[in-house]
């Protein structure tokens, strides 16, 4: 198993992802409007620091130096995340100023910390009285105050009686219920100082009356006043005071005017401090929310090729070279980058339209077709951008969403395919990443090879299908795939990755972008799609929306189509072709073998290890057609120069007994192993698509106890 370790790096995508996600918590209520100022602020500021490229983030970033990686890399589709994220993060900032300072939400996000809390600590008095509380928040600002304090107390209550053996994750739980009654408790007094006065302590006096009814004034602070109304309170209901206190004055000494001095006093002095708190947040605000607007101007000219009217991939700078490939499917998470560009002026609505629109009919769902079939290319933009009904990517995304959960049920586990890691690691033990798919959806080739199934891919599918995505959810959750941060990165049913005797493994690590996407899709669906008002209140996205209500043609194809028939028909087990052929017997009596091929190089190789390569209609090796020998083609040999002993990475040529040999044909390659002398030796074949080369990788692995010269 991997070691935990933080990968200290950054993207762009990271980025929006993160200042969206905190923003998201603010809106559930896991974090008050002061935190999430902080945390912006100080994102903000980092991000200023770091270096670009024609206002772009490079594609990663040191997060411990804050240097770029090399090659130095300007990602299209990152960019056009972080723009797309920054100018729906600014008119999110904004809003505040509109908002009630004690919200509902807040008392909704506690009752969610306390509702884990009670499954970790199963029946709980305390806790059973603090929820039923939280349930129905308070419909003054007074009962609010009181309730929070209650709250925080009785939070305080449970870190003190916790004993010294509960499990960890119970002591971090109840440290989080305590910290968050604390800090929305401090950012309400923050901005209505005024509560800590006794409740039947407002004027009541003859001149506190006749100053424009001044106590029914201060009742109504009681009605949770918004961000902007406090912030007037220096013009309001200061000046009243004032007033009041100058009358007072100029009476006659009575046996009460002390006391109605004092009383007035004590009112004024913590509502010109809300006043000025309120006034310097809202500058703040405001202050973010240019600063994200100026962050997401970047360039994109460069990043554009105007005769194929299409973005590319990227751009390199350190070499100053434009990628030869091309975002070319609507289909694509790169349609978030091509509306935030259109929107912006930058290139014409002939982008867009030049985007592929190959659509394919599978099991009466009108889908578009994407590269991998993957989750991400489908619903990532979903997750800021508006989605209307009967439209063309409407039907797209709910069609791909079933087909994934019908591609999940044909192979019997879960659903969601999208890209994620998968259980290979390099020399660090990091888990490498790709992209996987359903095939149909895809047009690339060898998607049924893998089956990677990524929890964050339900997750998103939370704003297409709710109810299929919440029973996939709980399945998952049934299964052990929970961490301490939630899902785990994925689970990898793929049999030529697997350990012995083992029908699946677990990822276990978290990705920061897809834990902020999940937590942007269950926004989606549980607070009814507030980024996405967000993202339409931008008067530029707000005015290219139609591009989004393009309708469905009537016009498909059948060519995807039939290959997921294909894929379909093919038995997962059995005495059938399969779409993986696995061999245990290297000594078959008629051997099975395998065709590899790009069109002009071909390469054939038998279930023990034998074969040929042709290039046209030239031999690379010898081969004689000859059923009873198997002793052509390529062949790699392993020696222990220790003890001189040597054998082949597959059966043949040599023939030796090993422990335990599999020969396992897949669409796009053909894979060895075998175990001897505590060696594992791993050998895959493939032919390039693109050149006429063959490829082979062999991989050593040492399970004995001792250092191992081959």
């Amino acid at each position: 198993e991997p070691i935990p370790v933080v990968a200290s790096r950054t993207s762009p995508t990271n980025m929006g992802l993160a200042l969206l996600a905190n923003l998201a918590a603010c809106d559930f209520g896991y974090l008050p409007v002061g935190r999430l100022l902080r945390r912006t602020q100080d994102a903000l500021g980092v991000m200023q620091r770091l270096e670009r490229h024609r206002g772009h983030f490079f594609n990663w970033y040191d997060t411990r130096t804050l240097k770029p990686l090399l090659p130095l890399y300007v990602s299209s589709v990152d960019s056009g995340n972080l723009a797309g994220h920054l100018l729906t993060l600014s008119p999110g900032l904004s809003e505040f100023q509109a908002q009630p300072i004690l919200a509902p939400q807040v008392f909704a996000g506690l009752s969610d910390t306390v509702g884990i809390l009670r499954e970790l600590t199963g029946r709980s008095a305390e806790l059973e009285r603090l929820e039923l509380e939280l349930a129905q928040p308070p419909s003054t600002l007074r009962a609010g105050f009181d309730l929070l304090q209650r709250a925080t107390n009785r939070a305080a209550a449970l870190a003190a009686a916790l004993k010294e053996d509960a499990g960890d994750e119970l002591k971090w739980w109840t440290h989080a219920l305590e910290r968050n009654c604390r800090d929305h408790l401090e950012d309400l007094l923050f901005l209505a100082p005024w509560l800590t006065l006794a409740p039947d302590s407002a004027p009541h006096g003859a001149t506190a009356t006749a100053s424009d009814n001044l106590p029914a004034k201060l009742a109504q602070l009681d009605q949770a006043p918004t961000l902007r109304q406090v912030s007037k309170l220096a013009q309001s209901l200061c000046p009243l005071l004032e007033a009041a206190l100058q009358a007072l004055s100029l009476e006659p000494a009575a046996p009460r005017k002390p006391e109605e001095e004092a009383c007035l006093a004590q009112w004024l002095r913590p509502l010109r401090e809300a006043g000025s708190r309120a006034g310097q947040r809202i500058l703040a605000l405001e202050t973010l929310a240019r600063q994200t607007a100026e962050l997401a101007e970047m360039d994109f000219s460069f990043l554009f090729d105007p005769a194929r009217e299409l973005f590319s991939i990227g751009f390199n700078v350190t070499e100053s070279r434009l990628d030869a490939s091309f975002y070319d499917l609507l289909a694509s998470e790169a349609r978030l980058c091509s509306y935030v560009v259109i929107a912006q002026g930058q290139v014409s609505q002939d982008n867009w339209f030049s985007l592929g629109r190959l659509l394919v009919a599978l099991h009466g769902d009108l889908v578009l077709a994407s590269w991998s079939g993957s989750m991400f290319e489908y619903l990532m933009p979903l997750l800021v951008m508006p989605n209307y009904e009967h439209t063309l990517l409407d039907q797209t995304c709910k069609g791909a969403v079933r087909q994934q959960i019908k591609y999940g049920q044909l192979r019997g586990v879960p659903w969601g395919v999208s890209e994620s890691g998968y259980n290979r690691t390099d020399v660090h033990l990091n888990y490498q990443y790709r992209s996987f798919g359903v095939p149909g959806l895809g047009l690339k080739r060898g998607l049924a090879e893998d089956l990677v199934i990524a929890p964050y891919a339900t997750a998103m599918a939370l704003m297409v299908a709710p109810r299929e995505a919440c029973a996939n959810l709980e399945r998952l959750a049934a299964e052990g795939r929970e961490g301490a941060y939630g899902f785990y990165e994925a689970v990898d049913y793929t049999p030529s990755r697997l350990p012995p005797h083992q029908s699946s493994v677990t990822i276990r690590s978290f990705m920061a972008h897809h834990q902020g996407m999940s937590l942007l899709a269950l926004a989606f669906r549980v607070l009814d799609r507030p980024m996405q008002r967000r993202f339409l209140s931008c008067p530029s996205f707000r005015a290219a929306d139609l591009l989004l209500q393009e309708r469905v043609p009537n016009t498909t194809t059948k060519v995807l189509s039939e290959d997921y028939e294909l894929v379909k028909s093919r038995k997962l087990a059995g005495d059938g072709e399969g779409l993986m052929r696995v061999f245990t017997d290297p000594d078959l009596k008629a051997p099975e073998v395998h065709l590899l091929s790009n069109g002009s190089y071909h390469v054939m190789v038998s279930s023990a290890g034998g074969g040929y390569s042709r290039w046209r209609e030239f031999a690379v090796t010898r081969w004689r057609e000859d059923a009873t020998r198997d002793c052509w083609g390529t062949f790699i040999y392993v020696r222990d120069l220790a003890t001189d002993e040597f054998w082949s990475a597959a059966h043949q040529p040599c023939g030796c007994p090993t422990k335990r040999c599999e020969a396992i044909f897949t669409q796009a390659r053909a894979e060895f192993r075998q175990h001897h002398a505590g060696l594992e030796v791993h050998t895959e074949i493939s032919v390039s698509p693109e050149d006429d080369v063959e490829l082979r990788r062999v991989t050593l692995t040492n399970h004995s106890h001792s250092p191992r010269v081959i």
